[in-house]
């Protein structure tokens, strides 16, 4: 049988990147998929046939992980149309950096507002569908940066520190009924934005990780599967980083 086999999985921020690759081994693992993005564009369609061939069910919805409302109303949409909620992965994110005597007020509630508070609005929306489960598991994709913060990104470091406390907080409330819930930290991860870099400062990076490579969206795919699946479910409250001993 399937790891994620009869479960039903919601994933914000997934038609591409990391999303797209959690979603995508979930629906290997057999796990149904609703996931969102801002808009669903050629990105998302395409998504949604890649996840579609796997044989299991898929939909993408537009909607602003950041707007209470919008989120409200797609959180029971889904409710509706998948008939449970068993796994919610708050992946919605962005970067706006800039050191703080030049970072803006609105580069600070930009991050904020997508990066952390994106995940409230979908916890407040979808624990009343597990606590009446009595059962779920709810992954924040944190950063190692959220761990020990980063020059230049004050505002992504915080609300990536503030999803992994958001993740042990609704896990110490939520325990007594069956909801887990935790928090994956990456590092250096190979990425379009990532490749993207001078060869220099990734030759830096790469020097600063004992492994020696960049991660691949793979490894986090995989650590997620574990944290979304019964393999996991003595576990709860927990940051697990990703990022090949970058961090130790």
């Amino acid at each position: 049988m399937k790891l994620l086999e009869g479960k039903v999985a919601l994933i914000t921020g997934a038609a591409r990147g990391i999303g797209k690759a959690l979603a995508l081994k979930f629906a290997a693992e057999g796990a149904d998929i609703a996931f969102t993005d801002l808009v669903i564009d050629e990105n998302g369609k395409a998504t949604e046939a890649e996840i579609a061939a796997l044989g299991v069910k898929v939909k993408g919805y537009a909607s602003n992980a950041a707007d209470f409302a919008e989120t409200e109303a797609v959180v029971a949409q889904v409710k509706e149309e998948f008939g449970h909620i068993d796994i919610l992965v708050n992946n919605a994110g962005i970067t706006k950096d800039a050191i703080m005597l030049k970072m803006s007020e609105a580069q600070w509630d930009a991050v904020i507002a997508v990066n952390l508070k994106s995940a409230f609005n979908f916890i407040h929306a979808i624990v009343p569908i597990m606590s009446r489960q009595r059962g779920g598991s709810i992954i924040n994709m944190a950063s190692v940066v959220g761990v020990h913060g980063n020059a230049g990104q004050a505002n992504y470091a915080a609300s990536k520190a503030g999803l992994i406390a958001l993740a042990k907080s609704i896990g110490q409330e939520m325990g007594r009924r069956g909801i887990r819930a935790n928090a994956i930290a990456p590092g250096f991860i190979d990425t379009a934005m990532t490749q993207a870099l001078p060869d220099e400062i990734r030759r830096e990076w790469i020097e600063r990780i004992p492994l020696r490579r960049g991660g691949t969206v793979e490894d986090i795919a995989n650590v997620a599967t574990f944290l979304a699946s019964d393999m996991s479910s003595y576990v709860t409250g927990q940051v697990i980083q990703v990022d090949g001993g970058m961090n130790m």
